[in-house]
């Protein structure tokens, strides 16, 4: 917090701060707790009518009546994590985009309106990455109009918590009653440890999935529309730790696309008999090998914020977050921003 010369806390920004990073203290709430103050630290993204609003690193949003502060500042912009590979939110987003393509999209300005039958909200979200050429009510409604004719929920992937990434639109986004669905973290670190973690001898690489591989995996839609998205990207890679039998699923499956320096790892699921017996790791390992031989020297993935087990396995293979990312789902009803929505 900021502390003047005679020791007294100082408010140090006005609503000119809209876009910055800062860090504030408020008088806590009435009976909210006994702490007397409550500090919030992210994203001031609207000052307007006496309340703040601060998009925190986790995309949450926080409101704040102007009249509760008692000190503030702006402040740099979130440090990287230790551990982690030095990247920006753009490079980040391409890669990841690149690495699930959908089975159609198209260009919105800088937006790309991604569809694929309804096949995971990644492949089936406008990645709203730069302008998108129109007012964000325009925008918006060309976006709802598009999926509708495809007859798909209207979703828009933005992030939060690194420099670069998309806290005015998210805030936006929820002014206007677009409801966040889900969060997940997307995390980094070097491609090399985590191929010296196992030996993968016992893991089977291939350039295309079969009947057992999917069965082990989750996820389910059109057969022909989750091979495409599957086996998009530039340099794909599928693995699989054997089963018991011929034909059964396997006991674990991991699916890795290298880009450039960039490895990103998928689809790693486990036999639920199977786990704690390091298959995750061994199927890592395997891919984080063949991705160094393509040249590749850094890793990425996503995680679910409520997965604790793959959160705890990635960490001990030295991942740390960079930046989370939402899906943002239309409002039953389309809002503006001064209809009966959010404020």
């Amino acid at each position: 917090m900021e502390i003047s010369a005679a020791g007294r806390l100082e408010v140090r920004i006005t609503p000119d701060d809209v876009g910055k990073r800062v860090s504030v203290r408020r008088l806590g709430e009435p009976g909210a707790g006994p702490e007397k103050f409550t500090d919030t630290v992210g994203v001031l993204t609207s000052w307007d009518g006496g309340v703040l609003m601060i998009t925190r690193r986790d995309g949450e949003s926080v409101r704040i009546p102007q009249s509760a502060l008692v000190a503030g500042k702006v402040v740099p912009a979130a440090p990287a994590r230790r551990g982690g590979v030095a990247a920006s939110y753009p490079e980040l987003a391409r890669v990841t985009a690149r690495a699930w393509r959908p089975v159609e999209s198209e260009r919105l300005g800088e937006w790309e309106l991604r569809a694929a039958a309804g096949f995971t909200r990644r492949a089936n979200s406008v990645l709203a990455l730069g302008d998108p050429g129109l007012p964000l009510d325009a925008a918006l409604d060309a976006v709802r109009r598009w999926y509708d004719e495809r007859g798909l929920p209207a979703y828009v992937q933005a992030a939060t918590g690194a420099e670069g990434t998309q806290e005015p639109l998210c805030a936006e986004l929820e002014r206007r009653g677009w409801v966040r669905e889900v969060t997940a973290g997307l995390w980094t670190g070097a491609l090399a440890p985590v191929a010296d973690r196992a030996e993968g001898a016992g893991v089977v690489l291939s350039r295309s999935v079969d009947e057992a591989w999917l069965a082990r995996y989750r996820r389910t839609g059109p057969d022909e529309t989750v091979l495409r998205v599957l086996g998009s990207g530039p340099s794909v890679w599928f693995a699989a730790v054997p089963g018991p039998a011929e034909g059964e699923p396997p006991a674990a499956i991991g699916r890795c696309a290298v880009d450039g320096r960039w490895a990103g790892f998928a689809a790693v699921e486990v036999d639920p008999a199977r786990r704690r017996q390091g298959l995750a790791t061994e199927v890592m390992a395997a891919l984080a090998r063949r991705a160094l031989d393509e040249g590749a020297s850094a890793a990425w993935l996503q995680v679910e914020e409520d997965n604790a087990g793959a959160r705890a396995l990635y960490r001990a293979l030295g991942f740390v977050p960079h930046h989370a990312y939402h899906h943002y789902r239309e409002p039953l009803e389309p809002l503006t921003p001064s209809g009966p929505g959010r404020p």
